[in-house]
């Protein structure tokens, strides 16, 4: 019988962890470079926080991290190639949201989100803001939606790609007000955010992330925002739970996770430092600067978060209709 490299590793962690040795696992580590995957292009929110990260591991480690840009297929690849890589703390994973979003859209996955990775600990959270240009009647949420009942299949929005989680949102927003809007999806948020300044779309979901340098701007007029919390820029907009709709409390996040099967004790020393490289000023300068909220945590609450909010992601997806060509 064949055995894989993995599940020999996963073994004789196991083995070295029964004998006792947990604690030699996570005094010896790191000992050598460890290799930071980013499943997407470089000079993105992602691999901006991750580079930030990967700096001050080095520095307190004292070993290099080096980041490693991965994308392709909705993340999926480079979040595969840490799905099935040794499990021995030395190939690291910085994902988002999309990561359980992916089960929901693609009729094919590569791994199994719950099973093939081991949460570290969230970095940060990422609210998506409902906009609609300054030049709209609608003032407040509940004027767009009389608007748009009473101009049905006629008021578009914008997201930032087919899938993500502006266009779960949109579809969302569509179901629980009862009102028929068009999608108009972008490849990216930097043209969607572009057209909302322009005057193109009737209304538009945006990440906090690409909206930040634009909130004030006297051409748009947020709405309403995801989540369970104002916006700390703008604390007179209230949630759209606030406003009656629910099914909205989920946020976007942005995760570190190792392989599946990695030992308790990398897991945990790993986080700590996570955890305190997000407490500290630059990164959690860093983040508050793009429109986020700093979170940090134990592998245990982001395990909670992928458990909470996948099935949440499924019955949008389900009850929409979406799907991914």
């Amino acid at each position: 019988m064949r055995v894989s490299r993995r599940s020999a590793l996963q073994a004789l962690a196991a083995m070295g962890l029964a004998a006792g040795g947990g604690s030699a696992f996570a005094q010896a580590y790191p000992a050598k470079p460890i290799r930071l995957v980013v499943p997407y292009p470089a000079g993105g929110g992602t691999d901006i926080m991750a580079r930030i990260l990967a700096t001050q591991l080095a520095q307190s480690w004292g070993q290099p991290v080096l980041v490693d840009n991965k994308p392709g297929a909705s993340g999926m690849l480079g979040n595969d190639i840490v799905a099935k890589a040794a499990p021995d703390g030395y190939t690291v994973l910085v994902s988002i949201t999309a990561m359980i979003q992916s089960p929901a859209l693609y009729a094919k996955v590569p791994y199994d989100v719950l099973r093939d990775f081991a949460p570290v600990s969230q970095l940060a959270t990422s609210s998506d803001l409902f906009i609609v240009p300054s030049s709209s009647p609608a003032k407040t949420l509940a004027e767009f939606i009389a608007l748009a009942k009473a101009r049905p299949g006629k008021l578009n929005y914008g997201t930032y790609g087919n899938g993500t989680s502006s266009h779960m949102h949109g579809e969302l927003l569509k179901m629980a007000a009862g009102i028929n809007l068009i999608s108009v999806p972008y490849k990216g948020a930097g043209p969607e955010v572009n057209d909302l300044l322009g005057g193109q779309l009737d209304s538009a979901f945006v990440d906090a992330t690409s909206i930040t340098p634009h909130l004030r701007s006297d051409r748009i007029r947020v709405l309403a925002i995801t989540g369970t919390q104002r916006h700390p820029s703008l604390p007179e907009v209230p949630t759209l739970g606030e406003q009656g709709l629910k099914g909205f409390e989920s946020n976007g996040w942005f995760g570190v996770f190792l392989p599946g099967g990695t030992p308790r004790p990398i897991v945990d020393k790993l986080s700590a430092e996570v955890q305190r490289i997000v407490a500290g000023a630059e990164l959690s300068g860093r983040l508050k600067a793009m429109g986020l909220t700093p979170v940090g945590g134990t592998p245990e609450q982001l395990q909670a978060v992928l458990s909470n909010d996948l099935p949440k992601w499924e019955r949008i997806v389900r009850e929409a209709r979406i799907s991914i060509e």
